[in-house]
């Protein structure tokens, strides 16, 4: 079970943009992420690589933590709101729910739950 500390540490690096530095620190070597029912993206070093990519495609990424994230045992619940800015500077937004599981102080799975219809807007 995280702490609520670490737990907080996990969410203050995505806030101040560290997704990559986030990962290298929380994620298992083995960790696998599920964005909606897509299949799994597993292990660490893809999932950095994965947030390359999506940092590289865009001007500015933000994350906006939406109350609390909840924890009971080993799973962790936060809302969040992203918003992408492209190189033209239109800017997504996207609202989701993290479903986490974490063993100890490291997440090993992340499923992220989200209306797919936001990412046309």
């Amino acid at each position: 079970m995280p702490s609520r500390d670490v737990v907080e540490a996990f969410a203050k690096r995505l806030e101040d943009g560290e997704f990559v530095e986030a990962i290298e620190q929380y994620y298992t070597s083995d960790a696998a992420t599920y964005e909606n029912n897509a299949a799994p993206t597993v292990g660490r070093d893809k999932l950095v690589a994965k947030e390359r990519g999506v940092l590289a495609a865009s001007r500015e990424v933000k994350a906006v933590r939406i109350g609390p994230s909840l924890i009971e045992g080993d799973t962790v619940a936060t809302r969040w709101r992203f918003s992408f800015t492209n190189a033209e500077g239109a800017t997504r937004t996207l609202d989701e729910i993290a479903w986490q599981t974490w063993q100890g102080d490291k997440l090993v799975e992340e499923r992220f739950y989200y209306d797919p219809k936001q990412l046309g807007r």
